[in-house]
């Protein structure tokens, strides 16, 4: 029977079979930053998806904070990826690249002995994953303003970069943590210069980088995620929704393909998230929504039905479930994902899920 989930949509310019999403998720399975033939079948095998959203992809050197994650930086980077959009499109399937940069969560293990970057000199609390193990975050260097331009920049090329590769449009990375996320919240950033300070000054930084990203793509093409109640990374605000209130007032005039939100999981509510309702956000933000943060099949259909978000995306059901919409078409059980495979590896837990046909 169909359902709302199985319903079509238009986000942008892209027309979406159905509101099932494919959420970015890291796997660390691109040794080099170089994508691999692996990393096709993975993302062909998940291809009915309405929309899928690629795992996190750094713009730059200077954006990589996690082992073996693929970039999209150079030549080498974008012919690899033109194999996987190959693969993608040839079963029918819509993907954007989501662009990332991960400011402090990262170690000079990345950088040849310096020090991440970030709006401020402020270090997280945990643990960084760097190719030889776990090591305490480090305090980072804050950013010269006159450095900013260079990291807009980054964006673009990396922009250009994404549509030369073959994909349908990007999601600026915006949440859990990383450099435009620390740049937005008042706890990691306490910058004096004109990024800093006031909500105009902390969203001008995520402004101005998806200016410079639709002037390559086109808005239609262009997708925002956001975690405004998240605490992931060691992530605070002193009053997150007048920040996130003030920035979705400003995105509305993108006219964005759309907005991804984060859901506040369990996770942040145990480390004091400050939450924001999904309905404020929705109220606020007057282009399409799509939610995502451990969302189960019922829960989703409910959140369509009330008008909430116009699509969901799924992440761990995604690892495990190749073929989650004909799963959710037929109410058909679910593999349970294996958290011991999510990170790193080979096949296993990666491409060997099984489909209902076996």
């Amino acid at each position: 029977m169909t359902t709302l989930l199985h319903t079509p949509i238009k986000l942008g310019v892209l027309h979406l079979p159905n509101r099932i999403i494919m959420a970015p998720l890291t796997r660390m399975r691109a040794p080099n930053s170089i994508p691999t033939d692996l990393m096709a079948t993975y993302y062909s095998q998940r291809a009915s998806a309405g929309l899928i959203i690629s795992e996190a992809t750094p713009i730059s050197p200077q954006g990589v904070g996690y082992p073996a994650t693929p970039g999209i930086w150079n030549q080498q980077q974008v012919e690899a990826w033109q194999k996987i959009t190959v693969a993608v499109h040839e079963q029918n399937g819509r993907m954007v690249l989501q662009l990332w940069h991960v400011g402090r969560i990262s170690h000079p293990d990345f950088h040849d002995g310096d020090l991440p970057v970030a709006p401020s000199a402020l270090a997280p609390k945990g643990n960084a994953i760097t190719p030889t193990g776990m090591k305490p975050f480090v305090t980072p260097r804050a950013l010269a303003t006159d450095e900013i331009p260079g990291i807009i920049e980054n964006y673009r090329q990396a922009a250009k970069n994404a549509l030369a590769a073959g994909f349908d449009g990007v999601e600026i990375h915006s949440a859990n943590g990383y450099l435009l996320d620390q740049f937005l919240r008042d706890g990691s950033n306490q910058r004096t210069d004109q990024y800093g300070g006031s909500l105009e000054n902390r969203v001008r930084l995520l402004l101005e980088v998806s200016a410079a990203v639709i002037d390559v793509c086109g808005a239609e093409r262009v997708g925002i995620r956001l975690s405004p109640s998240g605490t992931f990374n060691d992530m605070a605000d002193s009053n997150p929704e007048a920040i996130f209130g003030y920035l979705l007032t400003e995105l509305n005039r993108f006219n964005l393909a759309y907005l991804h939100i984060v859901d506040a999981l369990d996770g942040d509510i145990q480390h004091g998230a400050k939450v924001i309702k999904l309905a404020v956000l929705r109220k606020a933000y007057q282009g399409k929504l799509i939610v995502c943060g451990g969302y189960d099949q019922a829960r989703a259909e409910k959140t369509l039905a009330d008008n909430m978000a116009d699509a969901v995306a799924f992440g761990q059901l995604y690892i495990a479930n190749p073929d989650l919409l004909e799963r959710f078409l037929q109410h058909a059980p679910l593999n349970v994902p294996d958290p011991n495979t999510f990170y790193g590896g080979d096949e296993r837990g990666y491409t060997d899920y099984p489909n209902l046909a076996g």
